[in-house]
Parts: structure tokens; C-alpha cells; sequence
């Protein structure tokens, strides 16, 4: 099935949803967590400490770990800087209906040599191959935090590659599409607490609601006006509904997936992505600041910056 038409069949369901409903799932196997109660207004943020992201770029490497939670099978690729030394913050990333995370080699290992550890998963029953059950994304969230937590509890396991390597206490969750709408799941009725940033790239709120609580937590929206997929103002009204520190890179000439993979698109993309992380995960100030130059490479984006 062509990528709009699948994505059309996520719309479809989810936009049929009664606000803050949970979901029956039929005959499915996997029923999603309840949604979580109306949270408190949202708490100070706690910014990293001040400090300097790495300026060097890490040679990178892979690895594949099975995860699974109540059956749901959760295998994960991982990319993750080659160092001998150092702690590295932690991105979750969530695919695309019909993707898998090989999909997003070029921008995830883009991400894992600046400095960053990158965790994928691959969601049983929205990734490619699957049966492609549209509702299950609203079960990613609580995959996306399972993971995460299996991934974290390595840092304290002698003899494993990540002992002592991970900065459990600076974490970001990322997404495209499908995968976006996982993202601001994990803001809104699936919260996980311990996330200290979000990049949400062609995302909208469907089914996951605009109800963002916890602490305040930046935010990165990346969205194409000419995307035919999910529409530009989907994007734009999920970015308006965030109450925190927030940033909305445009793409004029952008479509759903063109600037995930190819040529000066891309480049500008990965520049952003990585000053916000290097910012909002190592506390660089200095790549806060350089946040606008990245997004005006090339003259091919426009950026909303009210970080």
C-alpha cells in the first residue's frame, strides 16, 4: 500500500476516537494502556547543568537487542557512538507506519556521532511487514517507555558495552509520522517523565489529544508545507498546542519523508536536530544559539523559534 494511503488509514480510525477514549482493539492480541488521568499544570523545568556537547564527530556503531512487554514483540536497533570513554544521552525514536528504523539510518546516525545514543524500536503491528493495525499506535507510547527503561537499566550491568556509558538522567523521545504521533503520546496521555526533550518530524496529534502535562520540556517540530501525508497545519496546530519552550522548523518545498534522506534537505534537518539535542540534553548554550544558523542553511527552511 502506497505510504499516503497507509497513513490515510491511521487518520481515519483515530480521528473517529471520542476524546481521551481508550481503545478496543477486537480480536487484537494487544490492548493499549487506559489514558492517563488529566495531569497538574505543568512543573518548572529542570534544564541540564550547563555544559559542552561534544565538538567531535564519533565513528558509529550498531547494535540489535529483543525486547519484548506483555508478548508484544519490541526488537530495537541501536546506534550509539564508538568512544572509549564517555556518557552519552539517550534518544527513543519511533518509525513511520509501514517503516522500520533502518528507514532513518541517515538522520539516526547523524544523530549517534554527535554524541547521542539512539534506540529504535520496531513496533509490532505498525512496522513494515506487519498487519499495520492504525489504533496499535496508540499502544506505542508505553513500547516507547519499556524500551527506554530496558535500555537505561544497562548502565548498571557489569560487562555489558553501555555500563557506565549512558546519561540516564538526559533523554529525549523523537519520531516521524505515525511515529510522531507516538512522540506527543509521550507528552500528553502516555507521559513519561524522565523525557527532557522532543523532536516531533510530520507529526499531529491525533488520537494522543493536546493535553501535554508534567514538566515544562522543549519541544521541535519539524513539518513540509507540501506534505500530501500528514498536512502541514496538523503539524502546525500540535506545535501551537504546546505550552513549553518550543521551535517549528518549516520546509517550504518539503514533503513527508524528502528531507529524511535526501541531500541539503536532509542536511539542514540533522544540523537542527543535533544543536537542539546537543542544547536541551548536554546543557551547550552555545548550540542553542546556533539553532537558528543551522535551520537557515541553504535558505531552504524557515524557523519559529520560541525556545
Amino acid at each position: 500500500m502506497p505510504r499516503r494511503y497507509r497513513v490515510l488509514a491511521l487518520a481515519v480510525p483515530l480521528m473517529l476516537l471520542p476524546a481521551g477514549c481508550a481503545v478496543g482493539l477486537g480480536d487484537q492480541p494487544d490492548s493499549p494502556r487506559p489514558a492517563a488521568a488529566e495531569a497538574p499544570p505543568a512543573e518548572p523545568d529542570e534544564p541540564a547543568p550547563p555544559g559542552a556537547a561534544p565538538a567531535e564527530r564519533y565513528p558509529v556503531a550498531k547494535r540489535t537487542m529483543e525486547f519484548a512487554r506483555d508478548g508484544r514483540k519490541l526488537p530495537a536497533t541501536i546506534w550509539y557512538p564508538k568512544a572509549t570513554e564517555g556518557e552519552f544521552p539517550v534518544v527513543i525514536f519511533s518509525h513511520g507506519l509501514g517503516g522500520k528504523p533502518a528507514d532513518y539510518t541517515d538522520l539516526l546516525v547523524k544523530w549517534a556521532a554527535a554524541g547521542f545514543v539512539v534506540v529504535a524500536p520496531a513496533y509490532p503491528n505498525t512496522t513494515a511487514g506487519s498487519q499495520q493495525n492504525p489504533l496499535d499506535v496508540l499502544n506505542q507510547p508505553a513500547d516507547a517507555a519499556y524500551v527506554l527503561t530496558e535500555v537505561l537499566k544497562l548502565n548498571d550491568v557489569d560487562g555489558d558495552r553501555f555500563a557506565g556509558r549512558l546519561r540516564t538522567d538526559r533523554v529525549a523521545a523523537a519520531g516521524h509520522s505515525a511515529g510522531g504521533i507516538t512522540t506527543i503520546g509521550e507528552f500528553t496521555r502516555g507521559r513519561d517523565k524522565r523525557l527532557d526533550a522532543g523532536i516531533v518530524l510530520a507529526g499531529s496529534t491525533l488520537g494522543v489529544g493536546t493535553g501535554f502535562s508534567g514538566k515544562e520540556t522543549p519541544m521541535l517540530f519539524i513539518h513540509g508545507e507540501l506534505d500530501q501525508v500528514v498536512p502541514y497545519s496538523s503539524g502546525k496546530s500540535a506545535f501551537d498546542a504546546v505550552p513549553w519552550p518550543k521551535a517549528m522548523l518549516t520546509l517550504p518545498q518539503g514533503d513527508h519523508v524528502g528531507a529524511l534522506s535526501e541531500g541539503d534537505s536532509l542536511t539542514v534537518v540533522a544540523g537542527t536536530t543535533i544543536e537542539f539535542l546537543r542544547w536541551s540534553l548536554y546543557g551547550d548554550a552555545g548550540a542553542k544559539s546556533r539553532i537558528p544558523s543551522a535551520a537557515a542553511k541553504g535558505d531552504l527552511a524557515k524557523l519559529d523559534n520560541q525556545l
